[in-house]
């Protein structure tokens, strides 16, 4: 008779991780992670902050923009799913260091911001493509695409260059856009749930009060 190795589903194994070594020198999110820390003005997203003496501590703007970007060059726009990769992809775990935010706080962060994330963004990719700092991915979004080695691509007259600009800024608009209309999707459909709950338990007591009497 065959014999196999035995395996148990119910043992446990810690595993340390140093979220740094996960953001890989020459991956775009080590490249992203560093232009947002080293190279853009964030001051912007201080306007909307008025916890300086009272209330809690917010989530670090360049943490929540690192994730979003990072999720939007991977086609995700849904705040619910990159709440989730935040718990369950390291490289997500990465860049937010482990704090977790929860879908409601990304999604204010995205309908809070558009056109202050919108020009980062336009920012990032163009550093990115200037400094040849994405390696051998291509960078995709929503169907504008950016290969890693674009020199040629990005040179020419400042005209055409204002043109590729504009491509992309659109093209983030629309991913912005899209991501806000998931988002109040998601949220409309659990309050149906919500609600539908609340009248089945209703339909409950009354049908347990009916049996009372």
């Amino acid at each position: 008779m065959a014999r196999y190795i035995d395996y148990n589903y119910d043992q446990m194994k810690m595993i340390p991780v140093a979220f740094s070594q996960q953001i890989v020198p020459g991956s775009f999110e080590h490249s992203l992670s560093w232009l947002i820390d080293h190279e853009l003005d964030l001051s912007l997203f201080g306007f909307h902050y008025k916890n300086d003496l009272n209330g809690r501590p917010a989530y670090d703007p360049a943490l929540l923009l690192k994730i979003v970007i990072f999720a939007y060059s991977r086609g995700i726009t849904s705040s619910r799913r990159i709440e989730r990769l935040c718990r369950e992809n390291i490289i997500f775990m990465a860049l937010s260091a482990d704090t977790r935010p929860h879908f409601t706080t990304l999604s204010d962060f995205i309908s809070r911001s558009p056109e202050a994330i919108s020009e980062l963004f336009t920012q990032i990719v163009l550093m990115c493509d200037q400094l040849g700092l994405i390696g051998k991915e291509m960078f995709a979004i929503d169907g504008c695409k950016l290969p890693s080695n674009a020199a040629k691509e990005w040179s020419g007259s400042h005209e055409e260059l204002e043109k590729k600009h504009k491509k992309i800024d659109r093209a983030i608009q629309r991913m912005l856009d899209k991501h806000k209309k998931i988002d109040n999707q998601e949220k409309h459909a659990v309050s149906i749930n919500r609600w539908g709950q609340r009248i089945d338990g209703v339909r409950v007591t009354d049908r347990a009060n009916e049996l009372k009497i």
